[in-house]
């Protein structure tokens, strides 16, 4: 497994990647496929981050990994609080979501030290191929669907600030692009 560079807003040409659409993986799910699974996974948790989209690693691929477990809504008991459950999305499809929205304060890896509120479905039925190849489908809600949502997104082209006011959005690049400049 290796660590890879996230691709951040903040650079131009990260940028021209993260406005792309990514592409369906042909075939079934290889060693290779899950090999870049294991290093988005690994790159994920170092960020640290709950959730990694493909293209957010610059491969244009429609993959999402996706970890939860630290997150009291999510986690089963405080048992469970502590430990890791990856997940892992390949072709993932959202089939249905809820006409009911609920908002969430949503932070992104490409747009480090960003934080703001979106509105999003407040539930989803979704399909996707998991680690071993098996087709999965589910209904997915609070926390789990508004990251499914927002990783989708990611393989759609779309950023969580495409869903902000432009005034937000620009607040959202300035901040982005000063952090960066403090940092190097």
């Amino acid at each position: 497994m290796a660590i890879r560079r996230i691709l951040t807003i903040d650079n131009a040409a990260d940028l021209a990647v993260l406005k792309r659409v990514s592409e369906p993986v042909e075939g079934p799910v290889t060693d290779e496929l899950r090999t870049l699974m294991d290093d988005m996974l690994e790159t994920m948790y170092d960020a640290p981050g709950i959730g990694l989209a493909a293209v957010q690693i610059g491969e244009l691929r429609r993959v999402i990994v996706m970890d939860l477990a630290d997150k009291p809504d999510v986690a089963e008991d405080a048992e469970d609080a502590d430990r890791k459950n990856p997940r892992c999305f390949v072709n993932p499809e959202i089939l249905w979501t809820s006409e009911e929205t609920a908002p969430y304060e949503e932070g992104c890896l490409s747009i480090p030290e960003y934080f703001d509120e979106v509105q999003r479905p407040a539930r989803a039925r979704i399909r996707y191929l998991d680690y071993d190849g098996k087709s999965v489908e589910e209904e997915v809600e609070g926390l789990y669907a508004v990251c499914i949502q927002h990783e989708m997104d990611h393989l759609n082209g779309v950023l969580f600030i495409d869903h902000l006011s432009r005034l937000k959005r620009e607040r959202a690049v300035a901040k982005v692009k000063k952090v960066a400049r403090m940092a190097a």
